[in-house]
């Protein structure tokens, strides 16, 4: 193959590796997803998006098999003290060179309608959804000591939230 023909090549197939380039700016730290019981409704996930590049990005969406819906949520607390979930459409930003955290009692992502129990150490496949670094893959495994260790006085079954979609014990 001649010089030329080889730079033709690599200049018609750049625009189709930006993708894979901008997703390898994201990266995700330190994942794991809770259950409030083996007859929990709902489920969540926790991690620190890490965005290693010089553009400002957003998730914006996620995709698992494990339930009938996931959504992106946080917790708002109202007037009289009383915290509830929500949903944000909008998606959470992650800025050039920083973090972005989800955690018990602030953003995470929300598993609604469980199609069976999460079980200790089961690894839950993740697409996150970004604006501009596109999808990535995550395994997510289940750690429920680690949940009960991360919030001191909470016991199994009491925790972020209940199979109604409220909140359960104290975050």
């Amino acid at each position: 193959m001649s010089f030329k023909t080889t730079l033709i090549a690599a200049l018609v197939a750049a625009p189709f590796a930006l993708p894979a380039f901008a997703g390898s700016e994201i990266s995700i730290e330190d994942p794991y997803a809770i259950s409030s019981g083996m007859t929990a409704m709902a489920g969540a996930a926790f991690f620190t998006i890490h965005n290693a590049g010089d553009e400002d990005d957003r998730l914006v969406g996620a995709e698992a098999d494990v339930s009938k819906l996931v959504q992106l949520h946080t917790h708002i607390i109202s007037d009289d003290g009383v915290a509830r979930m929500v949903e944000v459409p909008e998606g959470f930003p992650v800025p050039a060179g920083g973090d972005h955290v989800l955690m018990r009692g602030g953003d995470h992502v929300m598993f609604m309608g469980l199609n069976g129990p999460f079980e200790q150490d089961q690894i839950i496949p993740l697409t996150l959804i970004f604006e501009k670094a596109g999808r990535i893959e995550v395994d997510v495994p289940v750690d429920f000591e680690r949940a009960a260790a991360a919030m001191p006085g909470m016991q199994m079954g009491a925790g972020p939230m209940n199979g109604n979609g409220n909140m359960g014990g104290s975050n």
